[in-house]
């Protein structure tokens, strides 16, 4: 592969985008086609777009393995490599450092008046990215047909009330909704072809239309989809026996965050306030500040990983927690890159994603009843009602505002009260 740009180039450049790139994905994306798009010329538009496109039939976090591929088209698996590792140590330690003030035994007493603001106002941003996602996602499914939609619907409300009420078996349900999609794609084109056959126009014998072949290759994986609860059960005992109980279970939590996830971002919330607040890591106000640490700092959403494996296991737990959740993606990219092309046009992982990404925007939406249910004082709910008019008031450009800004004024307001003497959730 050509080299476009010397090593050092990519971890400079890199860097900066992992230091500036605060507010998420969007944010990510904005800088990554400033740099390699318009400023270097080092992708073309077309080729930036499949990338972004790829990534996000992935599972992991989408922004980070865009970075990986765009390090990967400039300098190779070398640059790849080092261009991610640029890209995600920033907030890694921005994170990591923070998790030691917030998330301490007895932080002090503006500490965690800031960590309740912040955290209430979390909710709000979950609603805010599933927006973002759902009326695009909604205007798509609008043109395949009315009965398109309403299986949209379907997706989007079962992910919803599985976030809700089931986040550890999250998973399950996103992979239900993909291959439950693939499935009926077979009973669709199998009926088109049959129509076409009693009209004469019988096709080529042995001859499988797209919607037939990437069925078929659905039908092996739908019949695993059984197993995969047993599975996942004995994957979490293993994890929990192993590393005393503690290292096995980050391990595991991070694995399910950067492995078997589609969606990225708040999609990861219910499996992971699951495991954190149910092994007894964190107390529910914790969780959210964690969340909430993972939106203020730069680089990927997906860091909040590392302070749950921080309250896990301190600076060790951190690290591991950030080592199994990011390594996916680099063996995505690393392994499948030379395939992005391919990917962004397949049959199979368009339907896959046709089922698997509205049931993650409902995971979002889902995380924020989930959020909002960890408040405990009237003043909390007061500053997430103000949270959702500063981010979802479209007819107040005024008064709206992104989200880190909207998180530092909720945990200004949580220093204030803590400051007169008001209450703080324990």
């Amino acid at each position: 592969m050509e080299h476009r740009a010397g090593l050092g180039t990519v971890v400079r450049e890199w860097g900066r985008i992992g230091c500036v790139g605060f507010g998420g994905p969007p944010a990510h994306i904005a800088l990554l086609r400033q740099l390699c798009v318009e400023r270097r010329r080092w992708l073309d538009a077309q080729e930036f777009e499949d990338a972004i496109a790829a990534c996000n039939l992935l599972p992991g976090p989408a922004s980070t393995e865009l970075a990986i591929f765009c390090a990967w088209r400039v300098r190779g698996r070398v640059g790849a490599l080092a261009g991610g590792l640029a890209f995600i140590l920033p907030g890694l330690a921005c994170i990591l450092a923070l998790s030691a003030l917030f998330l301490a035994g007895t932080p002090p007493l503006w500490v965690k008046g800031a960590g309740a603001g912040a955290g209430a106002a979390v909710a709000a941003v979950a609603v805010q990215a599933g927006w973002t996602l759902l009326r695009p996602s909604w205007a798509r499914a609008g043109k395949a047909g009315r009965a398109r939609q309403v299986r949209w619907a379907a997706y989007l409300l079962a992910g919803g009330a599985a976030a809700a009420t089931i986040g550890p078996w999250l998973v399950l349900v996103l992979l239900g909704c993909g291959l439950g999609e693939l499935a009926g794609a077979r009973v669709r084109d199998g009926a088109a072809r049959s129509a076409g056959e009693a009209a004469g126009g019988e096709a080529a014998a042995g001859e499988a239309t797209p919607g037939e072949a990437a069925a078929g290759e659905a039908t092996g994986k739908t019949r695993g989809i059984a197993v995969l609860p047993g599975l996942l059960a004995g994957a979490d005992r293993v994890a929990g026996a192993a590393g005393g109980g503690v290292l096995g279970g980050v391990a595991w939590v991070a694995f399910k965050v950067g492995a078997l996830s589609f969606g990225g971002g708040f999609v990861i919330i219910p499996m992971m306030r699951a495991d954190a607040v149910g092994r007894g890591w964190m107390t529910g106000a914790q969780f959210l500040n964690a969340v909430a640490l993972g939106q203020i700092t730069p680089g990927p959403v997906v860091q909040t990983v590392s302070a749950v494996g921080y309250a896990a296991a301190g600076l060790g737990g951190g690290l591991l927690a950030a080592l199994v959740a990011f390594s996916p993606s680099f063996v995505f990219v690393l392994a499948g890159a030379g395939y992005f092309s391919v990917l962004r046009t397949s049959r199979v992982a368009q339907a896959f994603l046709d089922g698997a990404g509205p049931a993650a925007i409902g995971a979002i939406l889902g995380s924020a009843i989930l959020l909002a249910g960890t408040l405990r004082e009237p003043w909390q709910f007061a500053v997430l009602a103000g949270a959702a008019v500063l981010l979802l008031g479209p007819a107040l450009p005024v008064v709206r505002r992104g989200v880190v800004l909207t998180l530092l004024a909720a945990a200004a307001t949580g220093l204030l009260v803590a400051l007169a003497g008001g209450p703080l959730p324990h």
